[in-house]
């Protein structure tokens, strides 16, 4: 009994070890990936059983991409998650594109505070009057 306890630990051990180390920095939670490394040789079942919990980046499991920070997620192109779809992947748009964007955003949110600030100016007009 003690030598199946034994061996499944050892084989734990080792999996976690070498899932530890194939995976990338950026896919590797909460701690570098030293301290994961130490921490299952040290103490083995519960470094194991933490890594595999809280450690590992689970966005493989569903085929989806990885990114280090949320501004590459949502620049990312989005595409469907079907496989081998025929569906075209939309080309990156340029840095001119996406700076024409951005003119086009301020503008609109320029325009929108013009907007609030004649209203405003037009209600205190009224009100004016009135008294």
């Amino acid at each position: 009994m003690y030598l199946i306890v034994s061996l499944l630990t050892i084989g734990l051990v080792v999996f976690s070890l070498v899932d530890i180390i194939t995976h990338q920095d950026s896919q590797v939670k909460y701690l570098p990936k030293i301290v994961w490394v130490l921490l299952v040789v040290f103490l083995p079942l519960i470094g194991s059983v933490l890594w595999f919990a809280l450690g590992r980046d689970h966005a493989d499991a569903v085929g989806q991409p990885r990114y280090s920070s949320p501004s590459e997620r949502s620049a990312a192109p989005t595409r469907p998650n079907v496989p081998f779809s025929s569906a075209p992947v939309a080309r990156p748009r340029t840095t001119e594109e996406q700076l024409a964007d951005l003119d086009r955003e301020i503008e609109f949110y320029q325009q929108q505070e013009l907007r609030a600030k004649q209203a405003e100016l037009e209600a205190r007009q009224r009100r004016d009057q009135v008294e």
